[in-house]
């Protein structure tokens, strides 16, 4: 192997070349994923403010439901155009699995904290600081039980999205249905434990914009983890089900 297909290989350069080469297709799946990311935090961050700002007229079943009809929406709307990462461990993930390159993986999570923070701003604008914007800390169980939550809801989030949107074997005209399905169920399941982030760009406006910075730290390690070991996991039920498929 020569240093440049070495390099190729490390960066993923090659998987890249062709949407390097379009340009405007390139801008259109990164304002895709701006506007994706806005819409998912201004809902699901915006439905925690809401809450607060109208004395629970949202009620926890709400935001749950808020946010997982908005994944499901705007995987329909624009998973055709970026894929709708619209979460950078989502990103990562693609990127581990080989599926993008190190550019565009890193191109996708600076348009997604841009839509992060612009949403973080839009929902200050609409409701003022309440309920710190939406923003995620640690509650029932403290920091390390947030923590954890946060590495098994993102584990399980991303292993879904593996299995949805990379295997060839799955139904992935369901995708959106069973990604936001599971963000739904998540946060109405363990929302209570630390808000059920499982994606750093819904972390990030709410906490710039509600000042909220407790533990900010493991909204962005949990699901880094998370997102890691669902990627190992789900390479490894792959590698079986190929072998074993070979093999009959």
């Amino acid at each position: 192997m020569t240093e440049n297909s070495l390099a190729q290989t490390v960066t993923g350069s090659a998987i890249d070349r062709e949407w390097l080469a379009d340009r405007h297709g390139a801008a259109a799946t990164l304002l895709s994923e701006v506007l994706g990311t806005f819409a998912l935090v201004f809902f699901s961050a915006g439905a925690v403010a809401v809450d607060a700002a109208s004395d629970g007229a949202v009620a926890p079943i709400g935001m749950g439901i808020a946010a997982g009809l908005i994944v499901v929406a705007m995987i329909f709307a624009l998973g055709h155009v970026s894929g709708a990462h619209i979460n950078p461990v989502v990103t990562l993930a693609f990127r581990l699995a080989g599926r993008i390159g190190s550019l565009r993986a890193l191109a996708y999570v600076a348009a997604q904290l841009i839509g992060s923070v612009l949403a973080g701003l839009a929902i200050v604008a609409i409701v003022g600081d309440a309920g710190d914007a939406g923003a995620t800390a640690p509650r029932i169980g403290g920091v390390d039980a947030a923590f954890l939550a946060e590495v098994i809801l993102t584990f399980f989030l991303v292993l879904t999205i593996m299995g949805v949107a990379t295997d060839e074997r799955a139904q992935g005209a369901f995708a959106a249905i069973a990604v936001g399905s599971y963000v739904g169920l998540a946060i109405l399941a363990w929302g209570p434990i630390g808000n059920a982030s499982m994606n750093p760009a819904r972390s990030l406006g709410p906490a710039i914009f509600g000042g909220e910075w407790s533990a900010h730290w493991i909204y962005w390690l949990g699901p880094i983890v998370g997102s890691t070991l669902a990627v190992l996991v789900y390479s490894l039920l792959r590698e079986r089900r190929s072998r074993a498929d070979s093999s009959s």
